[in-house]
């Protein structure tokens, strides 16, 4: 059954009288339920309209109106239109066409009471977004980037009463950039939650955050970061965010983060339901490929690309939330030379750099290292991009970590998992092709959140060393050495516990038990980058620095795209999220407020 629903909306400016309509879809799924489906569709007066679609001006289809209004952004309905009165085909033009062959449309202007017949099953309904030659897209606030820092931003500036646009370079269905791939965010909590146990002050949160980055962050930023991470979460759940305690085997987490019921595909959903709610216009495989930046740092319009086709797009504000570079080989080439040919992207291939390249090029003050990086060991068999967290292995604080001479190159018990698992895949790149296996016994599978990929097993660390392409001897040695070297404790793998080595370089600082248990396992490693740390600067409201000391008025950045404000190297579980999310808010806030 289809039916549209029409409501008034002032679209195009002040008194413009547009009249925007949702395509609402009722089907029945194959188990008897209901399933339904909004999607926007507006239509220009008197303009061509470029693309592939199928659609038809005040269409009566099983008793359907469809006017003809102010601006485009098209809902097509698939399949055939195998008649039209020929009364009406006269009057309204070539119009109703199969998909695919249409290259443009002249829609004629509005005329109350005209219609159309549209015959024929319509099996498929499938988004489609265009607009006309020359249209400017106009709004108070853009937004660049669909995914966590996004979304916050496009939402709390809704929120103010903004009209946002969001410009997303993925496809609808890989949308939200690596924030598809999350499981959770770090939270300050001065007592327990219903999803986080203990307490986990703003003191030691900063405490452990100036551990893993050495002091490397901006203090004032990531206290900001820090101590609006819990209100973050409740801001969350009022957009539709579904939280639930860690799980068994997410190691020391259930203290400090919080988990996304669904993980962060149902996060995404969320809220893009509730931007959809709200009336925020989101266009995808659309990248933004130009800004046009004032003499005093203001941004005053951009290019994007969108169908093949340059489109122009205009805001007050401008909010970049667009991620990094750590799906632009050629940039990680710059950087690690021949090695980054070895890098596995973990996260989403839509993160190339280009609008963070443009902000850099306008003279925004650069924050963070360009080889800096969330870099993860990851299954070494995992695809080239975007893997996720599936292909994350978290069994090598269990065992041992070789390089491909079979030795042993860093001290894998070094600290709590969460604070020390994004160094591994840096460490792993600076090895001999970016190489390294992590070696365990029969005593701790089932301890560690497994890959996808299966371990490769063996009955001796000899035929595990032949199994793995590893010198058998050289391996066999290294166990030996290290097993003579571990100090008897008590294993807590939940904990720091006391179980190290003594007189081996590098040490083992916990966890450290004798590999003597067959069967043995092996899983092989790669760098696997999620997201670089090089970024923009921003002032505590978001806005974006530039060089020379001043700021943007109303150009503001968050997630990803300035995280290495705070993150001047190393990682906490869960903090990229929290930076987004905190940052998203801040920026969408006062980029309305700018807008006003």
């Amino acid at each position: 059954m289809f039916f549209w629903n029409r409501r008034l909306n002032n679209v195009g400016g002040e008194n413009d009288g547009a009249v925007e309509l949702g395509l609402w879809i009722l089907g029945m799924s194959l188990a008897g339920g209901p399933q339904l489906r909004n999607r926007p569709a507006v239509f220009q007066d008197d303009q061509p309209l470029s693309g592939s679609l199928h659609a038809i001006e005040d269409c009566q289809a099983s008793g359907l109106e469809v006017g003809c209004v102010d601006r485009f952004h098209m809902t097509s309905i698939g399949d055939q239109a195998d008649h039209v009165k020929p009364s009406e085909a006269a009057a309204l033009g070539d119009f109703a066409t199969p998909i695919g062959s249409v290259s443009a449309i002249r829609w004629p202007a509005y005329q109350p009471g005209r219609r159309a017949m549209f015959r024929g099953g319509a099996r498929a309904v499938r988004e489609w977004s265009a607009t006309m030659p020359g249209e400017i897209l106009t709004y108070d606030v853009a937004v660049v980037g669909g995914g966590n820092a996004g979304l916050c931003a496009a939402l709390t500036a809704s929120e103010a009463g903004a009209r946002v646009l969001v410009l997303e370079s993925a496809p609808r269905v890989f949308r939200g950039g690596n924030s598809r791939h999350t499981r959770n965010m770090r939270c300050m909590h001065d007592s327990p939650t219903d999803v986080m146990t203990g307490a986990y002050t703003t003191e030691e949160y900063f405490s452990d955050l100036c551990g893993v980055t050495g002091g490397q962050t901006d203090e004032t930023l990531a206290r900001l970061a820090i101590g609006q991470s819990l209100a973050a979460t409740e801001w969350m759940k009022r957009c539709g965010v579904r939280f639930q305690p860690a799980l068994a085997g997410t190691l020391h987490l259930g203290r400090t983060n919080a988990f996304f019921l669904g993980g962060g595909r149902a996060l995404l959903n969320a809220y893009y339901q509730e931007a959809s709610r709200r009336g925020i216009e989101v266009l995808y495989d659309t990248e933004v490929v130009g800004l046009d930046i004032s003499s005093d740092g203001a941004f005053e319009s951009g290019t994007a690309i969108l169908n093949g086709g340059p489109v122009e797009f205009r805001a007050k504000a401008l909010v970049a939330a667009s991620g990094g570079f750590e799906a632009n080989l050629e940039w990680l080439k710059d950087i690690w030379g021949t090695a980054a040919d070895n890098f596995l992207v973990r996260g989403t291939p839509f993160n190339k750099g280009k609008l963070l390249r443009i902000l850099l090029d306008h003279g925004a003050a650069a924050a963070g290292a360009p080889a800096q990086c969330h870099a993860v060991a990851i299954d070494a068999r995992a695809p080239k991009f975007d893997g996720g967290i599936v292909t994350r292995l978290d069994c090598l604080p269990l065992g041992i970590v070789v390089n491909n001479r079979a030795e042993r190159f860093h001290d894998e018990g070094e600290d709590l998992w969460p604070k020390r698992y994004a160094i591994w895949g840096r460490l792993v790149a600076l090895q001999a092709d970016q190489i390294a296996w992590s070696i365990i016994d029969s005593k701790v599978m089932g301890c560690f959140m497994p890959s996808v990929f299966p371990p490769i097993r063996a009955e001796s660390i000899f035929e595990l060393a032949r199994a793995l392409g590893l010198p058998a001897h050289e391996l066999e040695r290294t166990v030996d050495g290290f097993n003579r070297s571990v100090v008897p404790g008590r294993f807590d793998h939940e904990s720091l516990d006391d179980c190290r080595t003594e007189g081996l370089d590098p040490p083992k600082s916990h966890w450290a038990q004798a590999l003597d248990t067959p069967p043995y396992f092996g899983y092989p490693l790669r760098p696997g980058i999620t997201f670089t740390y090089l970024g923009v600067g921003v002032t505590e409201t978001a806005n974006v620095r530039f060089s020379d000391g001043g700021a943007s008025p109303n150009m503001f950045a968050a997630g990803e795209i300035m995280a290495g404000n705070i993150l001047g190297q190393g990682y906490l579980g869960g903090l990229g999220m929290t930076i987004g999310a905190v940052f998203g808010r801040i920026a969408g806030r006062e980029a309305a407020h700018a807008a006003n």
